[in-house]
Order: structure tokens, then C-alpha cells, then sequence
């Protein structure tokens, strides 16, 4: 009877273990980081460095995070729900809120009293995504009919045609590649900022 094998001593398979461990750390915590932030910079810079959006030179946000407005003057985005701010990016977040608690109920009808309030005379039903927050709390974009809803208004507190400011949404309109990859979206700091480069150049 041949004798039982003797057992590995334990560096044998500590080693091994550390030398692989060692690897697929430089492998997946550095190489592949730095390969791919690189290739993005070089390809995407725009992108990569956050899509930021410049006024004068100065960084006034960026197209992926909204903004919170609240003049009539403006557009308003979707509400955010992250804490203890809005629109922060550092906890984004939704408010977790179930469909029956009363909370939600709440803060929809609230929302839907300050938009009535902001435009007494509008009559239409109010677009879902300016009295709900999306999961992120960070939506930049609201629907085209959010923004329809709110042109009248924002066109009469700045004293503009309607149909300069419908044409000013349409212009700020993003569409998807294809139908299937999503909805359109309007992105609220672009055109709000859009707003008042028209009314510079008044």
C-alpha cells in the first residue's frame, strides 16, 4: 500500500494564492481603470470630464445633473428627493416611498399646488414627471409635455411669443437613436440657460 501523500505546507498554497491576488489587483484596481478612463478622455473628453456646461467661461452645472428652479421665469425640472439638498449628487437617491404612503400623497399635491399657483389660468392636467422624483433624484430632463405645459407661463413672465418659446423647447428636444432606446427629454438647464441668452439679445 503506497504511502497517503503528505499534506502541502501551508506557503506552498500561500503563495500562489497572494502572487494571483497580486496580479488581478493591478490587473482590475489600476490597468483596467486608468486604460479606460484614458480611452474615454481621448475619445469622449466632453463626456469623461463630466459634460459640464459653461456660461462665460464659467462651469454653471452639467447636462447630467438637474438644477432646481422655482421663478416663473424658468422651466422646472423633475423634483428631486435626495437629501439635504436637491439635485445632490453626492447621495443620490429616490425617497423610497410606496405608492399608498401617505407622504408621497402629500408632496405630489403640494407640488401640484405650487405649479397651479405659479400658472392659475392653465387648466391641463399636470404631466406626472414634474410632481414625481425619479429613482436617481439627479433627472436633468422632464417630457416634452412637462415643458409644453410650462411654456405659457415662462413666455408671459419673460414677455416673449409662445411660439418663440415652443420653438426654443423643440430646439432642446433629445431624441433617441432609435424609438426603442427611450423617450425624448428635455434638458431644463440647457433650456433655461438657452432662455436667457434670448433675453440678452433682446
Amino acid at each position: 500500500m503506497k504511502p497517503a501523500s503528505p499534506l502541502p505546507r501551508q506557503g506552498g498554497i500561500l503563495r500562489p494564492a497572494l502572487v494571483v491576488f497580486g496580479a488581478l489587483s493591478l490587473v482590475t484596481g489600476l490597468a483596467y481603470p486608468f486604460l479606460t478612463s484614458g480611452l474615454a478622455a481621448a475619445v469622449f473628453p466632453h463626456e469623461a470630464a463630466g459634460s459640464l456646461i459653461k456660461q462665460d467661461d464659467k462651469v454653471v452645472g452639467s447636462a447630467w445633473i438637474g438644477q432646481s428652479f422655482t421663478s416663473p421665469r424658468y422651466f422646472w425640472g423633475r423634483p428631486s428627493a435626495t437629501a439635504p439638498m436637491p439635485y445632490n449628487a453626492a447621495a443620490s437617491g429616490g425617497s423610497n416611498l410606496g405608492p399608498r404612503n401617505p407622504a408621497l400623497a402629500e408632496a405630489i399635491q403640494a407640488r401640484i399646488a405650487a405649479l397651479k399657483a405659479a400658472d392659475p389660468d392653465n387648466s391641463a392636467a399636470v404631466p406626472v414627471d414634474l410632481v414625481t422624483a425619479s429613482g436617481s433624484g439627479l433627472d436633468p430632463h422632464i417630457s416634452p409635455a412637462a415643458a409644453a405645459y410650462q411654456a405659457a407661463r415662462v413666455a408671459r413672465a419673460r414677455g416673449l411669443p409662445r411660439a418663440q418659446v415652443d420653438a426654443l423647447i423643440l430646439a432642446h428636444t433629445d431624441r433617441p437613436l432609435l424609438a426603442v432606446l427611450g423617450d425624448p427629454g428635455v434638458n431644463v438647464l440647457e433650456l433655461n440657460l438657452a432662455l436667457d441668452k434670448l433675453g440678452a439679445a433682446r
